[in-house]
């Protein structure tokens, strides 16, 4: 059997996170992709032009990123050999001659970007390098945008399965059609998102809601219990799909690695990524995130929860319900901000939008919680 060198990288369902290695070829019709398995066994897949959707990508911006199929059969290619590129740009028919030279353009562009940014960063990596960890947030953001939305959806799935696998998940009712709804009223509301939101509900007393990178989301009954309407729940749905949204999951993980791991994937250590993938697994379950992320996802998601014409004063009373158990913390000696002092931010932040017109859900809040077992209050 012939020797087996890959000259690409492919993504997809069945595919560990951080790629399947794999040989392309250049075919009449389109590409012949050859995969090798554990066991040295060899499977081939023959993918014709016709499907390919093109851009650019990678960490230098210089692979080309070939992408065909729906949902779990959904395939994301990275091809960076110079020669390969080539020869695909040769093979391609005419439909595909635009996004390839789109892509290209895009390429040009980002490394512009890369350019200025090299610039007017260079002092803050000499000062890290020195061990000054006060410009690590810059850099850390750097690191970010260079990492493939791919590569952290694999991430957050990893860790999110890893959950659910040991906990009760609610897969139909009330509770989640209820749910669904405002998620889909949520992400109506953010044009060309990367990230395709899946949000689960999960049965537990606990009052939380917790966002992984790559758009997974758990929302606990315990929090739907807590919540008098569900203009409520969407508001922490808002805030939890800017944690997503902003990426600032994947700025904890990079943060934690290291003054080095952060310099590595600047300069474009693929191997460094690769090794970020194998050491966070569960530990993304316990991210904490900072002050400053946790006030930019309040900002970000009542503004995101008032663009979907849903009553944002509901984001501020759930807060206001939160800070009785906040009641003596003060809130420097919090890596979170308090909940009352959040609800004040918000509410300045409200006061400031125009108003509008809110529209109802279709459900009702009242069934909702029924089906999830809450009593009714006694009248006094």
């Amino acid at each position: 059997m012939t020797q087996f060198s890959p000259n690409a990288l492919c993504f997809g369902e069945e595919f560990p996170a951080s790629g399947a290695p794999c040989v392309v070829q250049i075919e009449r019709h389109g590409l012949t992709i050859t995969f090798e398995s554990g066991s040295g066994d060899r499977a081939q897949e023959m993918v014709p032009f016709a499907v390919f959707a093109v851009t650019a990508g990678g960490l230098d911006h210089d692979h080309l990123v070939l992408k065909w199929g729906e949902a779990q059969r959904a395939r994301t290619l990275y091809l960076k050999n110079p020669d390969l590129i080539r020869a695909f740009r040769e093979a391609a028919p005419d439909h595909l001659s635009q996004p390839f030279e789109q892509a290209a353009e895009r390429v040009r562009q980002v490394r512009h970007r890369h350019r200025v940014m090299w610039g007017a960063v260079g002092g803050s990596i000499v000062a890290v390098a020195l061990g000054l960890w006060f410009g690590s947030d810059l850099l850390v953001e750097m690191a970010v945008s260079r990492i493939p939305v791919e590569w952290e959806q694999k991430l957050g799935e990893a860790a999110y399965r890893d959950f659910l696998s040991h906990q009760e998940v609610m897969k139909e009712g009330p509770a989640v059609n209820a749910v669904e709804e405002m998620t889909q009223r949520l992400a109506d509301q953010i044009p060309n998102s990367p990230y395709k939101f899946q949000v689960t509900v999960v049965k537990s007393d606990v009052v939380n809601a917790f966002a992984l990178p790559g758009g997974y989301v758990v929302v606990f009954t315990g929090l739907m219990k807590k919540a008098d309407s569900g203009e409520e729940v969407a508001g922490v749905l808002g805030h939890e799909l800017n944690h997503v949204l902003q990426r600032h999951g994947l700025e904890r993980i990079v943060k934690s690695m290291g003054v080095m791991a952060v310099v590595a994937i600047i300069v474009g250590d693929q191997q460094g990524l690769i090794g970020l993938m194998r050491q966070v697994g569960v530990e993304l379950l316990t991210l904490k995130f900072d002050r400053a992320q946790e006030t930019e996802a309040d900002l970000t998601g009542l503004q995101l929860v008032y663009r979907a014409k849903i009553d944002p004063s509901g984001m501020i009373t759930f807060f206001q319900k939160l800070s009785e158990k906040d009641e003596g913390r003060l809130e420097w000696l919090s890596t979170h901000p308090v909940s009352s002092a959040r609800a004040e931010r918000l509410k300045a932040e409200l006061a400031a939008l125009p108003k509008h017109s809110s529209e109802p859900f279709t459900f009702e809040w009242k069934t909702v919680q029924d089906a999830l077992g809450v009593q009714p209050v006694a009248a006094p």
